[in-house]
């Protein structure tokens, strides 16, 4: 989307002409046609509730197009895949840190007052926004509006979470006065810069250079506001560290629930008790245990155990995906960013 798509907000006439353009493609795709379709023409309904107007979301609703793509993708996350050093070489790449770097120091102003406004690092952002999408350079290939609808009204367990995502995105759409056909994001209908979810859009997405619009398919700005926002909304704690390293057995121990995503929930007495100690004194008392599995290098092609445990703030990273593996990703290119930036690396690169 470019930005000429947020031009003349306000002028209502710009969504009579969103909607003759969707009006004359509508033979295009007729997966989702409210006319045939009476899951999709209950959601019309309830979008007249909130005040979209049924023509629109009618016409909407005919450009979306089923996607076996998207249902195939869905079966296939990485965080249901891989193991840990699978997964961190994804993302702990050497041109992502120096570009995170690079990020900052471009946006330096926007960085400051989200730390100031949100307590939530720099490089805590960087990293999510790095993670997510390379600072904006993918931001998905699919379309938005044929990736909710698929999920919507043919996910086998999760149709009435992603019924709520397209209702959602079709009502900022509107409100936005964008084309609902032109916006692109992950499989799971993710977009923008920090791959916000459309109810998060909706709940966390700021305005954070002024202009009266809320864009984060194309303004840096506004993502880094609203990823710090997102942080503070879930309960960021600024003064207290994501993790500590801790020892352990060579195989995980029986009795302890690792790598739940939950607040903290278990004692520092209890993991010692299976031989689970951190290694300085700035675990708290209550953590999330971490077991992270990786090969070893020995050609034997068995797996070992580096443990972590877990603080609050580590929970609140996965509020934005309910991953430990995303967490530490994050966590560990934040680490690395800071330290980049912090010794000009980025600038030789």
């Amino acid at each position: 989307m470019t930005v000429s798509a947020f031009q003349g907000r306000g002028a209502h006439g710009v969504l009579a002409a969103v909607g003759l353009s969707l009006m004359a493609s509508a033979s295009l795709a007729a997966d989702f046609d409210p006319a045939s379709h009476d899951e999709v023409a209950l959601l019309v309904d309830e979008l007249g509730e909130q005040g979209v107007p049924r023509d629109w979301a009618e016409a909407a609703m005919r450009q979306a197009g089923f996607s076996q793509d998207v249902l195939d993708a869905m079966e296939g996350a990485a965080e249901r895949r891989l193991r840990w050093d699978e997964y961190r070489e994804i993302f702990l790449q050497r041109d992502r840190i120096l570009q995170g770097a690079a990020f900052i120091d471009a946006h330096q102003d926007a960085f400051a007052r989200a730390e100031a406004e949100f307590g939530v690092p720099p490089e805590v952002i960087a990293a999510i926004i790095g993670v997510e999408t390379k600072y904006g350079q993918f931001t998905g290939r699919h379309r938005v509006l044929d990736s909710l609808s698929t999920l919507a009204f043919h996910h086998p367990s999760r149709h009435r979470f992603f019924r709520g995502e397209l209702a959602a995105f079709l009502e900022i759409a509107y409100e936005e006065e964008v084309e609902p056909d032109s916006l692109h994001g992950s499989y799971a209908g993710a977009m923008g810069y920090p791959q916000f979810i459309p109810t998060s859009y909706r709940a966390y997405a700021v305005d954070f250079d002024g202009d009266d619009i809320r864009d984060l398919w194309t303004n840096p700005v506004d993502a880094i506001g609203s990823v710090g926002n997102y942080f503070a909304e879930h309960g960021w704690r600024g003064d207290e560290a994501i993790f500590s390293e801790a020892s352990g057995p060579e195989s995980l121990p029986k009795g302890i629930e690792f790598n739940a995503t939950r607040p903290p929930y278990a004692s520092l007495s209890e993991l010692a008790g299976v031989g689970i100690e951190p290694a300085d004194a700035d675990a708290a008392d209550t953590v999330i245990p971490l077991a992270f599995d990786f090969l070893r290098d020995d050609d034997s092609e068995e797996v070992s155990y580096h443990y972590r445990l877990g603080h609050h703030n580590f929970y609140v990273i996965t509020r934005y995906n309910h991953s430990h593996l995303y967490a530490m990703a994050v966590t560990e290119l934040a680490e690395q960013i800071a330290e980049a930036y912090e010794e000009g690396a980025w600038s030789d690169s």
